[in-house]
């Protein structure tokens, strides 16, 4: 994992076309911007985690046509 040190009003540009900026910090909350191209499905990690679950419990039900999936991003 990278760690990062960013002020407000700061960004970090990620594989040329991705930018996080720092929009706030309050306390110990930080408020991220996120600038991506539609293509790319940004969510929290909680959600996204969700939505990989409900895709699996689908596939597994014979719901889901296992092509029809976008590639889930890797955490790190």
């Amino acid at each position: 994992m990278l760690v990062l040190s960013r002020r407000e009003a700061q960004s970090i540009v990620i594989g040329g076309n991705i930018v996080v900026t720092v929009v706030s910090v309050r306390g110990d909350q930080v408020r991220l911007g996120i600038e991506a191209p539609r293509s790319v499905a940004v969510h929290r990690m909680e959600v996204a985690q969700a939505i990989e679950a409900a895709n699996r419990e689908a596939l597994a039900s014979g719901d889901l046509d296992p092509a029809a999936l976008p590639k889930p991003a890797k955490a790190e």
